[in-house]
């Protein structure tokens, strides 16, 4: 398995496995022992890197990764979240955003327990506290580390104000934020920063949430609870009109003898050494699919010919409703 740095710190292997989708967010219950055996056989195919947050379930994606990664802990670098008001009857969803400094702290002490682990790898602020000082977030942090309990700082969908804040107070490792083919807002201003300062980035929905696979149409039944449902961008319409990405996708993993799941995440590989993409899936299969995008290396002329092409194409529909959206630094 290669191995990619972030924040020149932080080795972790060139592609992670982001762990929501096993407990949250697409309508489906799985089978605790199955994910389990994701979980496992994800390790033994070499993956080190697994994302989860306690706003996952809540809870259940962390005890989840507790329980199937504490046999190897000593392989596996695991990432976590903390930044909302929960629900106090433990349903899904928040009541808002929550970085106070005791907030983060009591979200750490209360992580670490779930994962059955007694230091947090990777520690992200899920979404910026308008309310909190991004200041007094990274000193929260700082003090988390200087204790012991966590390793690295990360932001998760964060502008470059307040990165460059954060990150004079407490040095951050990684950014977590939405990056694909089908978008790319991050390049504008982000990605510049984020290499200036030395920090990783993470993209998370690296295959557009299931689209850019190539699995779904305008005709595909998103299930009852299915959050995908509620995004604009995949409104039948929006599905339909997008499906010009895919295509582009398609096209040239014919060339490469590539899925359009792996092309998509060849090409994000392509664009700096310093991205490691956390693709979810609840199958081996998808896995290992995931994992062959490490093999397709993509030239400067296929690169050339995907800028090209994509550069053509309008992807319609907000990727999120304007609430949710307003969360975002970007």
């Amino acid at each position: 398995m290669q191995k990619r740095k972030l924040g020149n710190k932080l080795e972790v292997s060139a592609l992670g496995l982001g762990c929501m989708g096993m407990s949250f967010s697409y309508g489906v219950v799985h089978d605790k022992q199955e994910m389990i055996g994701v979980l496992r056989g994800a390790v033994d195919r070499g993956i080190t890197f697994f994302d989860t947050a306690e706003v996952y379930g809540p809870f259940t994606n962390e005890a989840l990764l507790g329980e199937a990664l504490s046999p190897v802990r000593d392989k596996v670098v695991i990432a976590t979240k903390f930044g909302f008001n929960l629900n106090p009857d433990g349903s899904p969803g928040w009541q808002g955003l929550n970085s106070r400094p005791e907030r983060i702290k009591q979200v750490a002490e209360d992580s670490l327990k779930r994962l059955k682990t007694d230091v947090i790898d990777l520690f992200y602020q899920h979404r910026v506290d308008p309310a909190v000082p991004i200041e007094d977030v990274a000193g929260a942090v700082k003090e988390l580390i200087q204790a012991g309990k966590v390793k690295h700082f990360g932001l998760s969908e964060a502008g470059v104000g307040t990165i460059r804040r954060a990150h004079a107070v407490q040095p951050v490792t990684a950014l977590q934020n939405e990056y694909s083919l089908w978008w790319r807002r991050p390049e504008a201003e982000v990605i510049p920063v984020l290499e200036e300062l030395g920090i990783g980035l993470v993209p998370y929905s690296p295959l557009g949430k299931g689209f850019l696979t190539g699995k779904m149409d305008e005709k595909t039944e998103l299930g009852k609870g299915d959050f995908r449902s509620t995004l604009p961008r995949f409104t039948p319409e929006a599905r339909k009109a997008n499906q010009a990405v895919v295509d582009l996708l398609t096209s040239i993993g014919k060339q490469k003898n590539a899925t359009p799941a792996q092309v998509a995440l060849a090409w994000l590989l392509a664009q700096k050494p310093w991205i490691v993409p956390i693709p979810g899936t609840t199958k081996l299969s998808r896995l290992d699919e995931n994992i062959g995008a490490l093999a397709i290396e993509l030239s400067a002329d296929d690169l050339q010919q995907i800028e090209g092409a994509a550069a053509k194409i309008t992807v319609e529909g907000d990727r999120y409703p304007e609430h949710i959206e307003k969360m975002t630094g970007l």
